[in-house]
């Protein structure tokens, strides 16, 4: 029963933070596309690590500090979203998800 609620909290919050990030972009990362991958909740759904891919940015860390910086912000306007679904809105902890570089690079190395 519990990973049932876990699957869709993370559903959930995944979801409103896709759509938080796609509408406030401008305002957190300029010209840079954010797509939320994956989000984990942990099992008493006070802490969520939200793994993002930043396309059109050189500086990929730095953004992602930034990000985590704005982390309260973000969590208050998660919170006015989901005020009547969750009782805890989880802090967050956002991370760079570096998949599709890592894909790029091996599909680099496989072509040589």
């Amino acid at each position: 029963m519990d990973n049932i609620r876990l699957n869709k909290v993370s559903r959930l919050v995944h979801k409103e933070l896709a759509d938080i990030f796609l509408s406030q972009a401008k305002k957190i990362a300029g010209n840079a596309m954010i797509t939320v991958t994956a989000v984990k909740v942990t099992k008493d759904l006070s802490y969520a690590r939200v793994y993002l891919s930043l396309f059109g940015i050189k500086n990929k860390t730095e953004l992602i500090s930034s990000i985590n910086e704005n982390a309260r912000e973000i969590r208050g306007v998660l919170g006015n979203r989901l005020k009547h679904q969750l009782r805890i809105i989880p802090e967050l902890d956002f991370i760079l998800d570096d998949t599709l570089d890592r894909i790029d690079q091996i599909d680099k190395l496989l072509k040589q």
